[in-house]
């Protein structure tokens, strides 16, 4: 193992995280998540339009796109969900959820792959999908462990 701690949104078998989809409360997360998606869904298209890739060629927008969201993941569980202070109930699925969420994106990903193959590409293909995989788990665990020790808590064991 990593020493890395387990997702919280992994299980639901902490009673305060299945409380977060009970009764009314569930409408105030699921809307959290779906502004929250629409936003990070929107900057990433953005960024799309703005560096777009040409037919069969490497997807650097996307791959740009899932790094950042990685490492601002890995920013953000640190804050939001290791400190032992309550950070408001909605900060995790608005941003993790529904904006960072909608932000990173696989299929935009695997598509990129795939056109890349349909070009003729097989070399670029699988950089961009081994390498996509790999920075993205680079990003978040390396910008975690930069969080926690600006933070002053070090690595979680």
């Amino acid at each position: 193992m990593s020493g890395e701690p387990v997702d919280p949104d992994g299980g639901l078998s902490v009673p305060a995280q299945r409380a977060e989809f009970t009764g009314t409360g569930r409408w105030a997360v699921l809307g959290a998540i779906a502004v929250g998606g629409a936003a990070g869904a929107t900057a990433r298209h953005g960024a799309e339009v703005l560096w777009p890739a040409p037919a069969g060629g490497f997807p650097w927008a996307v791959l740009g796109v899932n790094l950042l969201g990685c490492a601002l993941i890995g920013v953000l569980m640190p804050l939001v969900a290791e400190d032992g202070r309550s950070a408001h109930p909605l900060v995790r699925p608005f941003l993790g959820v529904g904006v960072l969420g909608g932000f990173t994106t696989f299929s935009t990903y695997a598509l990129g792959t795939v056109g890349l193959l349909e070009h003729g590409r097989p070399g670029p293909a699988l950089l961009y999908a081994a390498g996509t995989a790999a920075g993205a788990l680079l990003a978040v665990t390396a910008a975690a462990r930069l969080t926690r020790a600006v933070l002053g808590r070090g690595a979680v064991r």
